[in-house]
């Protein structure tokens, strides 16, 4: 380079670096790239709209968006989720601002005189025990059957889609709140195994029960089983909220040396997730599966779905008639999607929303007399004490929560979970956003949110003059609806009243053997 240029260069003042800089950046956006118009008809002012449209959803959500305006959950919800977690504040002064007329809003029916809690009784110590009313394997008389000790549990959420910190941080949590872990389809992980009750979940990828060529293996399972005494049940997920009916793929650069083992998998080697299972491929199949599993494991065996058609449910509950046997509990999922990536015409259209979906099933298996022989679980935006109230009215038995769970561990809905770019480190595999997660913290958080949930689905419980949330009936809860009607009872919505769940009470519950959980 001449002198000349050099000294031009070595003089030039900090405003002349900027200009220069910008000049460079202009003759790049005319006469080199040719991706975007925007920036080549307005060079260097057309990477401003750029910027602005990726902070858009973060300026909407601060300063644009009101308390009750945001989806999937929306700042009211989410602040009583973070107030909750972390022991604060969590009530509202001056009255409700919601609009009270909406669509689909709740009313819990509260009793002229609440139920008191008499001296001696377990809530009385622990204001917020409460166990699961029914026991997974009873009714088919499993070798280990399981009494799930909290009715508020996490969602299936696997390592690999959340990060080592997470998984490990919502583990810690439910063993102190003495609740289960559902572990998600990516396997059983170091990090599921903190002393927290565990229920396994495989998918169509039968990560971590997998042959060498993509197939279920029994004697893995059994293996693993026998291996991890924290498994108390196996889940077999036939569909999910966010992508019913769709695999997908893992992509080769995310599999670590840690994730292939977890997984059974290949390193670097891109994984396919199919739409649907080799290990059957009809109801009479999938029946024998169930069966043979619990025969080989001793455990609980469960199934997981979104529901959309019913015909095939149809002709899962005529085998369970006839046979008297079948899946020890049904995991319903909302299609309104959840932490697993999708499609926006997945996670928009495809499956019901979860009160119409489980509302659906249930009748299935109402119209049978089958509901007492099975633990339904609630999963799809119930995480709070009011939606929770109408699920087990509904005829829910356990709720498991996903999004919320994530929240109560700091999670601040930035949706990009994924992008391997989440802020807090929760949904991602980069070791230096993990490193924020204060995993001892976030664990009490997680389990101080589910003793607050608990706590306050009780006091709504006692209003209505109940002693467990099993109790509710479907004339208990109304919800408003279009039409003639402003608002209808649930069973006058849907269409049903709910079995009565055998229920003699609290300290029957704590005395029984079967109870899982590692309460104080």
């Amino acid at each position: 380079m001449p002198t000349t240029s050099v000294n031009f260069l070595s003089n030039l003042p900090w405003w002349g670096w900027v200009l220069l800089f910008l000049i460079l950046v202009a003759i790049w956006d005319i006469f080199i790239q040719k991706k975007h118009t925007i920036k080549h008809n307005y060079p260097i002012v057309g990477h401003l709209r750029y910027w602005l449209e990726s902070i858009g959803p973060e300026m909407r959500q601060y300063f644009v968006a009101n308390n009750r305006e945001e989806l999937p959950f929306n700042r009211i919800e989410r602040g009583w989720i973070y107030a909750s977690a972390k022991r604060e504040n969590n009530y509202e002064g001056f009255g409700s601002d919601r609009d009270l007329l909406a669509h689909q809003h709740v009313f819990i029916k509260n009793r002229m005189m609440a139920y008191s809690v008499p001296q001696g009784h377990p809530n009385v110590i622990d204001n917020n025990f409460v166990p699961c009313a029914k026991i997974m394997g009873a009714y088919n008389m499993r070798k280990k059957p399981f009494r799930p000790a909290s009715i508020i549990n996490v969602s299936a959420m696997s390592f690999g889609s959340l990060s080592a910190a997470a998984v490990q941080a919502l583990n810690k949590g439910v063993l102190k709140a003495g609740a289960y872990h559902n572990t998600g389809e990516g396997g059983l992980s170091p990090y599921h195994k903190q002393g927290g009750d565990v229920i396994f979940h495989f998918g169509t990828g039968y990560f971590g029960v997998r042959t060498e060529d993509g197939n279920f293996s029994m004697e893995k399972l059994k293996k693993l089983v026998h291996d991890n005494p924290c498994i108390k049940a196996i889940e077999i997920k036939l569909s999910q909220g966010a992508k019913p009916g769709k695999g997908g793929v893992l992509p080769g650069a995310k599999i670590t040396p840690e994730l292939a083992e977890i997984r059974g998998v290949e390193v670097g080697k891109d994984v396919l997730s199919p739409a649907t299972h080799k290990a059957f491929s009809n109801v009479p199949e999938l029946m024998a599966l169930i069966e043979s599993i619990a025969n080989e494991t001793g455990l609980p065996v469960g199934i997981k779905g979104a529901i959309g058609k019913l015909d095939q449910w149809e002709e899962l509950a005529d085998i369970m008639l006839k046979t008297g046997k079948g899946p020890d509990f049904i995991t319903v999922d909302g299609g309104e999607g959840g932490t697993g990536a999708a499609p926006p015409s997945f996670a928009d259209h495809v499956s019901l929303l979860w009160v119409y979906g489980f509302s659906n099933l249930y009748k299935v298996f109402l119209d049978r007399k089958l509901t007492e022989r099975i633990v339904f679980v609630g999963s799809g935006k119930l995480g709070f004490p009011a939606k929770a109230a109408m699920a087990f009215a509904m005829g829910v038995d356990c709720i498991n929560v996903a999004r919320e769970a994530m929240m109560s561990i700091g999670c601040i809905q930035a949706q990009v979970c994924h992008t391997n770019r989440c802020p807090t480190g929760i949904a991602t595999q980069k070791k230096w956003l993990q490193n924020g997660i204060n995993v001892p913290l976030k664990s009490d958080r997680l389990a101080q949110y589910f003793k607050t949930f608990r706590k306050e689905l009780l006091e709504i419980t006692h209003a209505a003059g109940y002693e467990h949330p099993c109790q509710f009936t479907m004339d208990d809860v109304q919800v408003n609806v279009d039409g003639n009607e402003l608002n209808k009872s649930l069973a006058s919505t849907y269409g049903y009243h709910k079995t009565k769940v055998h229920f003699t009470g609290v300290q029957n519950l704590k005395d029984c053997s079967y109870l899982g959980g590692k309460l104080d």
